[in-house]
Protein backbone atom coordinates (compact mmCIF):
# COMPACT_ATOMS: atom_id res chain seq x y z
CA UNK A 1 0.00 0.00 0.00
CA UNK A 2 1.49 3.03 -0.40
CA UNK A 3 1.78 5.99 2.20
CA UNK A 4 -0.84 8.30 2.69
CA UNK A 5 -0.54 11.73 2.85
CA UNK A 6 -1.17 12.27 6.59
CA UNK A 7 -1.00 16.03 7.87
CA UNK A 8 -2.91 17.39 9.54
CA UNK A 9 -3.44 14.12 11.86
CA UNK A 10 -0.40 12.84 13.69
CA UNK A 11 1.28 9.91 11.79
CA UNK A 12 0.23 7.34 14.26
CA UNK A 13 -3.35 8.52 14.49
CA UNK A 14 -3.49 7.92 10.46
CA UNK A 15 -2.09 4.75 10.66
CA UNK A 16 -4.53 3.47 13.56
CA UNK A 17 -7.43 4.34 11.56
CA UNK A 18 -5.93 2.59 8.59
CA UNK A 19 -5.41 -0.69 11.08
CA UNK A 20 -8.91 0.11 12.67
CA UNK A 21 -10.89 -0.53 9.51
CA UNK A 22 -8.95 -3.48 8.34
CA UNK A 23 -9.85 -5.26 11.94
CA UNK A 24 -13.78 -4.02 11.41
CA UNK A 25 -13.62 -5.53 7.95
CA UNK A 26 -11.52 -8.46 9.13
CA UNK A 27 -9.42 -7.99 6.36
CA UNK A 28 -7.09 -8.49 10.12
CA UNK A 29 -8.79 -11.50 11.76
CA UNK A 30 -9.57 -12.44 15.51
CA UNK A 31 -6.99 -13.70 16.64
CA UNK A 32 -4.38 -13.31 14.17
CA UNK A 33 -0.95 -12.05 14.78
CA UNK A 34 0.26 -8.69 13.54
CA UNK A 35 3.17 -8.20 11.09
CA UNK A 36 4.77 -4.91 12.64
CA UNK A 37 7.62 -5.38 9.82
CA UNK A 38 5.63 -6.07 6.55
CA UNK A 39 2.69 -3.32 7.80
CA UNK A 40 5.28 -0.85 8.29
CA UNK A 41 7.08 -1.69 5.03
CA UNK A 42 3.95 -1.36 2.91
CA UNK A 43 2.55 2.13 4.61
CA UNK A 44 6.28 3.26 4.08
CA UNK A 45 6.71 3.88 7.70
CA UNK A 46 9.00 3.21 10.57
CA UNK A 47 7.68 0.93 13.34
CA UNK A 48 7.80 3.65 15.87
CA UNK A 49 4.18 5.57 14.66
CA UNK A 50 3.26 1.86 14.06
CA UNK A 51 3.97 0.89 17.63
CA UNK A 52 2.08 3.79 18.96
CA UNK A 53 -0.99 3.48 17.04
CA UNK A 54 -0.70 -0.27 18.06
CA UNK A 55 -1.31 0.99 21.65
CA UNK A 56 -4.12 3.32 20.90
CA UNK A 57 -5.88 -0.18 19.21
CA UNK A 58 -4.54 -1.79 22.59
CA UNK A 59 -6.79 0.86 24.49
CA UNK A 60 -9.63 0.61 22.61
CA UNK A 61 -9.40 -3.17 23.26
CA UNK A 62 -9.17 -3.96 19.42
CA UNK A 63 -5.78 -4.84 20.02
CA UNK A 64 -4.12 -7.72 22.72
CA UNK A 65 -0.35 -7.03 23.48
CA UNK A 66 1.50 -10.29 24.19
CA UNK A 67 4.72 -10.28 26.33
CA UNK A 68 7.42 -11.27 23.60
CA UNK A 69 5.33 -12.27 20.96
CA UNK A 70 3.73 -8.51 19.78
CA UNK A 71 0.41 -7.50 18.94
CA UNK A 72 -2.72 -9.84 18.20
CA UNK A 73 -6.15 -8.94 16.85
CA UNK A 74 -8.66 -9.15 20.03
CA UNK A 75 -10.64 -12.54 19.70
CA UNK A 76 -13.93 -11.90 21.37
CA UNK A 77 -15.37 -14.34 23.93
CA UNK A 78 -19.20 -15.38 24.32
CA UNK A 79 -18.89 -13.43 27.75
CA UNK A 80 -16.77 -10.36 26.17
CA UNK A 81 -19.72 -10.28 23.79
CA UNK A 82 -22.58 -10.60 26.41
CA UNK A 83 -20.73 -7.69 28.83
CA UNK A 84 -20.40 -5.73 26.08
CA UNK A 85 -24.13 -6.30 24.63
CA UNK A 86 -25.68 -5.53 28.50
CA UNK A 87 -23.81 -2.69 28.97
CA UNK A 88 -24.75 -0.78 25.70
CA UNK A 89 -28.11 -1.91 26.71
CA UNK A 90 -28.13 0.06 30.07
CA UNK A 91 -26.07 3.41 28.22
CA UNK A 92 -28.26 3.69 24.91
CA UNK A 93 -31.66 2.51 26.77
CA UNK A 94 -30.88 5.46 29.44
CA UNK A 95 -29.90 7.47 26.28
CA UNK A 96 -33.77 6.70 25.01
CA UNK A 97 -35.24 7.66 28.35
CA UNK A 98 -33.88 11.32 28.29
CA UNK A 99 -34.26 11.67 24.57
CA UNK A 100 -37.87 11.17 25.32
CA UNK A 101 -38.14 13.37 27.90
CA UNK A 102 -36.01 16.50 26.79
CA UNK A 103 -36.15 16.55 22.74
CA UNK A 104 -37.39 18.76 20.88
CA UNK A 105 -40.09 18.24 18.04
CA UNK A 106 -36.95 18.97 15.36
CA UNK A 107 -34.47 16.29 16.84
CA UNK A 108 -37.52 13.76 16.75
CA UNK A 109 -38.10 14.87 13.16
CA UNK A 110 -34.52 14.21 12.43
CA UNK A 111 -34.93 10.69 14.76
CA UNK A 112 -38.09 9.97 12.44
CA UNK A 113 -36.22 10.74 8.99
CA UNK A 114 -33.19 8.13 10.06
CA UNK A 115 -36.13 5.76 10.93
CA UNK A 116 -37.50 6.02 8.13
CA UNK A 117 -34.09 5.00 5.96
CA UNK A 118 -34.21 2.28 8.14
CA UNK A 119 -37.77 1.34 6.98
CA UNK A 120 -36.97 2.10 3.14
CA UNK A 121 -33.73 -0.13 3.46
CA UNK A 122 -35.27 -3.28 4.92
CA UNK A 123 -37.89 -3.86 1.93
CA UNK A 124 -39.56 -7.38 1.95
CA UNK A 125 -38.66 -7.49 -1.79
CA UNK A 126 -34.94 -5.45 -1.38
CA UNK A 127 -33.50 -5.69 1.60
CA UNK A 128 -30.37 -3.48 1.20
CA UNK A 129 -28.05 -5.02 3.63
CA UNK A 130 -25.55 -2.29 3.80
CA UNK A 131 -28.42 0.77 3.84
CA UNK A 132 -29.41 -0.77 6.67
CA UNK A 133 -26.25 -1.08 8.63
CA UNK A 134 -25.36 2.45 7.81
CA UNK A 135 -29.07 3.67 9.01
CA UNK A 136 -29.28 1.66 11.63
CA UNK A 137 -25.56 3.16 13.18
CA UNK A 138 -26.74 6.30 12.43
CA UNK A 139 -30.12 6.42 14.11
CA UNK A 140 -28.24 5.07 17.55
CA UNK A 141 -25.36 7.93 17.24
CA UNK A 142 -27.84 10.36 16.73
CA UNK A 143 -30.43 9.66 19.77
CA UNK A 144 -26.86 9.25 22.03
CA UNK A 145 -25.79 12.87 20.42
CA UNK A 146 -29.17 13.92 21.53
CA UNK A 147 -29.25 12.72 24.69
CA UNK A 148 -25.83 14.82 24.96
CA UNK A 149 -23.76 13.09 27.75
CA UNK A 150 -20.14 12.64 26.18
CA UNK A 151 -18.79 10.70 28.85
CA UNK A 152 -21.67 7.95 27.95
CA UNK A 153 -20.64 8.46 24.19
CA UNK A 154 -17.41 8.01 24.87
CA UNK A 155 -18.19 4.62 26.17
CA UNK A 156 -20.55 3.16 24.18
CA UNK A 157 -17.98 4.40 21.08
CA UNK A 158 -15.80 2.13 22.76
CA UNK A 159 -18.13 -0.75 23.46
CA UNK A 160 -19.08 -0.55 19.77
CA UNK A 161 -15.41 -0.85 18.50
CA UNK A 162 -15.69 -4.09 20.72
CA UNK A 163 -18.79 -5.31 19.35
CA UNK A 164 -17.42 -5.47 15.37
CA UNK A 165 -14.51 -8.29 16.15
CA UNK A 166 -17.74 -10.02 16.36
CA UNK A 167 -17.49 -12.68 13.56
CA UNK A 168 -21.41 -13.06 13.55
CA UNK A 169 -23.08 -9.79 13.02
CA UNK A 170 -26.59 -10.24 14.20
CA UNK A 171 -28.14 -8.46 11.61
CA UNK A 172 -27.07 -11.54 9.07
CA UNK A 173 -29.08 -13.73 10.89
CA UNK A 174 -32.10 -14.98 9.01
CA UNK A 175 -34.63 -12.81 9.72
CA UNK A 176 -32.89 -10.73 12.06
CA UNK A 177 -33.27 -7.31 9.81
CA UNK A 178 -36.95 -7.52 10.06
CA UNK A 179 -37.23 -8.05 14.10
CA UNK A 180 -34.69 -5.31 14.17
CA UNK A 181 -36.99 -3.47 12.41
CA UNK A 182 -40.05 -3.81 14.69
CA UNK A 183 -37.94 -3.21 17.61
CA UNK A 184 -37.09 0.09 15.85
CA UNK A 185 -40.85 0.48 15.22
CA UNK A 186 -41.56 0.33 18.73
CA UNK A 187 -38.84 2.38 20.45
CA UNK A 188 -39.83 4.91 17.77
CA UNK A 189 -43.65 5.05 18.73
CA UNK A 190 -42.57 5.10 22.24
CA UNK A 191 -40.11 8.23 21.82
CA UNK A 192 -42.88 10.19 19.70
CA UNK A 193 -45.07 9.62 22.80
CA UNK A 194 -42.36 10.76 24.97
CA UNK A 195 -42.61 7.55 27.46
CA UNK A 196 -39.39 7.68 29.21
CA UNK A 197 -39.99 3.88 30.37
CA UNK A 198 -41.34 2.35 27.46
CA UNK A 199 -38.57 3.64 25.55
CA UNK A 200 -36.12 2.44 28.00
CA UNK A 201 -37.82 -1.13 27.82
CA UNK A 202 -37.65 -1.03 24.25
CA UNK A 203 -34.46 -0.10 23.71
CA UNK A 204 -33.24 -3.19 26.66
CA UNK A 205 -34.87 -5.58 24.69
CA UNK A 206 -33.71 -4.34 21.52
CA UNK A 207 -29.93 -5.16 22.54
CA UNK A 208 -30.92 -8.69 24.42
CA UNK A 209 -32.67 -9.63 21.32
CA UNK A 210 -29.27 -8.44 19.11
CA UNK A 211 -27.56 -10.48 21.94
CA UNK A 212 -29.28 -13.76 21.11
CA UNK A 213 -28.85 -13.06 17.21
CA UNK A 214 -25.46 -12.47 17.47
CA UNK A 215 -24.45 -16.19 19.17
Amino acid sequence: MAAHSLAPRALYEEVAELLRQRIFSHELEPGSWIDELKIAEAYGISRTPLREALKVLAAEGLVTMKVRRGAYVTEVSDRDLKDVYHLLGLLESDAAAVVAQSATDAQLQKLQVLHDALEQSAQPEHVNLEQFFIANEQFHMLLLDIADNRWRNQMVADLRKVMKLNRHNSLLKSGRVAESLNEHRALMAALQARDADECRQRMMAHFKNGLEAAN
